[in-house]
């Protein structure tokens, strides 16, 4: 039998502009996907699929979970039909849009099969097959899930886009920081959203160009006032970030009616993490009485909110 995990993972600054090299911060969180593998005679793999998970997550990503399996297998050198294997996912991490379930799945099987089958893989492998499976889900991904699911902590990450290897420091927190991560429910399709970022930026590129400038400037200065843990700005931050979001039409009414209720309640800054269109927003809380009203601000929306932290 082989064991695995991932963590889950929100994005503080960066989704969508990650993709066109732009800096990304990303904190894994403390829920994670576990994956264990056991052997089976013949046939391929049998799939039970334990996670927790917004309702219909599992039914509308089955295709792509498939997909991906048969990526992490390949990419780990091995064949789902000469080495058929029980896969059981497990974990305290929902399974949403946005907390990275699919790369927390996708770090987790891969060290399992590293476990069962006595592949040597150390984490910088692992976290090259989890990209391969991340594939299976959203084409051409960026690699900070993946790598925020293999390594945890909190990342400064830059996709290397003439494929050498991509940045990737790991930051340190004077300590960590209370956040709230307001669900909407929805489930997006990451392959899909980028898609429309990407016919925007090719059908408005003087526009695309400039909002992408002005990211660029605000994850710079996200990165310095978190090292120097200046919440203040960094909320204010992440609030320009999810106006650069709004522009890029990745929002909805959803998001913007959560990140509005959690700003109204105390949140020092809200934004959308992850896809979008969908999916979870994040808010920035430090303290437990702001953590605790902002998420009741969530909920009294009729909508659940995950108290946890980063850093």
């Amino acid at each position: 039998m082989g064991e695995g995990h991932g963590y889950g993972k929100t994005i503080l600054f960066g989704e969508h502009f990650v993709v066109y090299g732009l800096p990304a911060i990303a904190s894994a969180l403390g829920s994670k996907t576990t994956c264990i593998v056991e052997p089976i005679e013949g046939g391929s793999y049998e799939l039970i699929d334990e996670r927790p998970a917004t309702p219909g997550y599992k039914k509308e990503k089955f295709d792509e979970q498939k997909a991906s399996i048969e990526n992490v297998f390949q990419a780990a050198g091995l064949s789902t039909s000469k080495n058929p294997v029980k896969i059981i996912f497990a974990g305290d991490l929902k399974a949403a849009s946005g907390v990275g379930a699919s790369a927390a799945s996708c770090a987790a099987l891969a060290r399992a099969l590293n476990d069962e089958f006595k592949l040597g893989f150390d984490d910088a492998r692992i976290n090259e097959i989890a990209y391969e499976g991340e594939k299976g889900y959203h084409g051409t991904p960026s690699g900070i899930d993946n790598t925020a699911a293999v390594y945890g902590g909190l990342i400064w990450f830059v996709k290397n886009l003439s494929g050498g290897k991509n940045t990737m420091e790991l930051l340190k927190l004077k300590k960590p920081v209370e956040v709230v991560i307001g669900n909407t429910g929805l489930t997006s399709s990451t392959k899909e959203v980028v898609g429309d970022v990407k016919k925007l930026k090719e059908s408005r590129p003087q526009e695309f160009d400039a909002i992408t400038r002005e990211y660029n400037e605000l994850a710079v200065n996200a990165k310095d006032a978190l090292l120097a843990y200046d919440t203040p700005k960094v909320g204010e931050l992440m609030n320009q970030c999810h106006r650069l979001l709004q522009r890029i039409t990745v929002s909805c009414v959803e998001l913007d009616l959560l990140v509005d209720a959690a700003r109204s309640a105390g949140a020092l800054g809200a934004k959308l993490t992850g896809t979008g269109r969908g999916g979870l927003m994040i808010a920035l809380t430090p303290g437990l009485e702001v953590q605790a009203k902002v998420a009741k601000a969530i909920e009294d929306e009729g909508y659940s909110a995950i108290r946890t932290k980063i850093g």
